[in-house]
C-alpha cells in the first residue's frame, strides 16, 4: 500500500477574483521577489468539500460546520412544546459538549464540525428528553466521537480547544494556490443604471463601484497520507478510497467561488501529476521560484513553460535523492495525454 498520494496541478482561470483579502482585492504572496496571486487553501478545502461532485459521491458521510448547535437543538424543543426557559438551559448543555457557549446566546464559541453520527446521536437524545419532558443526565452528553465516518472530517481534521481528546488529525494537506508567474492586480470600475431613470432629470449612474482582478496560472499542491485516513474513518479502507477519488475530481473540476456570477471563472485543471508512494512528501512549488515568463514571440506559453518547469524539478529532486515516489500518472489536456478516470483508477490501485 503507498501511504502517501501527492496531487500537484496547474489550472488557468481568466480575469476574476478568486479570493478576496480584507479589502475586497485578490488575495497575493511575494515569492521569488515577485507578487503573485493565491487563492488561500481554506477557500479550496471548503469549496471543494461543499461542492456538488464531492458531496454527491459522499452523500451520508459529509459533516457539518457550525457554532448553531444549541440553537438548533432549542428551536426542536420549543417547536415540540418545551416551555422556553428549560429549552434554552437543555440546549445550552447538549452545546457545551462541543465547545464553551457564548455568554448570554445558545452559540458556541468556536465552529465545530459535527459528524452525521454525532448529529444523530443530538437527534436521538433531544427526542427522549421531549418525550420524557426532562433534562438531560450526565452520561447522556457523551457525544463525542473519536472516531467518525465523515470523509471531510476525516481528511480535514477536526480542533476541539476544550475537548482535545475528541481531536482529529487531518489526513491530508492543501497549499495556497500560487500563480507561477508574477501579477499585477487590476481595478474593474463600473455603474449601475436605474432601469426606471428616463434620463430627462438625472442622466448619472445610480451606482458606481470599483472591484480588483488578475488573471492567472495557478499550481496546487495536494497531499494526502491514506494511512491516516483509514484510521480516521475507523478502518474503512474502502470509504478512504472513495473519498480521495471524490476529493481529487472536485479539486481538478472546481473553481474557486470568489464573484463567481461577476466574472465566470470556471475552469478544469490543464495538467495533473499524480504521484504515490511511501516516501517523505515533497511540493514541486519551487518550480516556480523564478516565474515563468513570456521570453518573446514564438516563445512556449505559460503552460508549456510550466509544465517544462515541474517536470525538470521533479526529475532533479529524484536525480538529488532518488525516487521521490513509486509510482506517477501525467493528464495534459493540452498533449492529449491522460484522462480523469485513468488517472484516479491509477491512484485507487496504488493504494492496495
Amino acid at each position: 500500500m503507498s501511504r502517501f498520494i501527492q496531487i500537484h496541478l496547474l489550472t488557468s482561470y481568466p480575469p476574476a477574483n478568486l479570493n478576496r483579502d480584507d479589502q475586497g482585492r485578490p488575495k497575493t504572496a511575494r515569492m521569488g521577489g515577485y507578487d503573485r496571486l493565491r487563492v488561500s487553501s481554506q477557500s479550496l478545502k471548503r469549496r471543494w468539500r461543499t461542492s456538488e461532485i464531492f458531496e454527491q459521491a459522499m452523500v451520508d458521510n459529509i459533516g457539518t460546520r457550525t457554532k448553531r448547535l444549541g440553537v438548533e437543538v432549542c428551536d426542536a424543543l420549543l417547536a415540540a412544546g418545551i416551555k422556553e426557559k428549560q429549552a434554552k438551559d437543555w440546549a445550552t448543555e447538549i452545546a457545551g459538549v462541543f465547545g464553551k457557549g457564548k455568554k448570554d446566546s445558545l452559540e458556541i464559541e468556536q465552529l465545530v464540525h459535527v459528524s452525521p453520527e454525532e448529529r444523530q446521536s443530538i437527534d436521538s437524545l433531544v427526542a427522549k428528553l421531549i418525550e420524557e419532558g426532562r433534562k438531560p443526565e450526565k452520561e447522556e452528553l457523551d457525544l463525542l466521537r473519536e472516531k467518525t465516518t465523515a470523509v471531510d472530517i476525516a481528511l480535514f481534521g477536526r480542533m476541539l480547544a476544550s475537548k482535545p481528546e475528541f481531536n482529529v488529525e487531518a489526513a491530508c494537506q492543501v497549499a495556497h494556490a500560487i500563480s507561477v508567474h508574477s501579477v499585477v492586480i487590476e481595478d474593474d470600475y463600473f455603474t449601475a443604471v436605474d432601469d426606471l431613470n428616463d434620463g430627462r432629470e438625472d442622466a448619472g449612474s445610480s451606482h458606481i463601484g470599483e472591484t480588483g482582478f488578475a488573471a492567472g496560472l495557478f499550481y496546487s499542491y495536494i497531499c494526502v497520507n491514506r494511512q491516516q485516513l483509514i484510521e480516521n474513518l475507523r478502518g474503512d479502507s474502502e470509504l478512504a478510497d472513495k473519498a480521495i477519488g471524490a476529493l481529487i475530481e472536485a479539486a481538478v473540476k472546481v473553481a474557486p467561488s470568489g464573484k463567481q456570477n461577476s466574472f465566470a471563472q470556471q475552469g478544469y485543471a490543464s495538467y495533473v501529476l499524480a504521484e504515490a508512494g511511501d516516501q517523505q512528501p515533497r511540493s514541486l512549488a519551487v518550480s516556480y521560484l523564478k516565474p515563468v515568463e513570456m521570453r518573446g514571440y514564438g516563445a512556449a506559453d505559460y503552460l508549456t513553460q510550466a509544465m517544462d518547469a515541474i517536470r525538470a524539478q521533479k526529475a532533479g529532486f529524484d536525480q538529488a535523492y532518488g525516487a521521490c515516489s513509486d509510482r506517477s500518472y501525467e493528464l495534459s489536456v493540452s498533449e492529449g495525454k491522460g484522462n480523469l478516470q485513468e488517472m484516479l483508477a491509477f491512484i485507487k490501485d496504488v493504494s492496495h
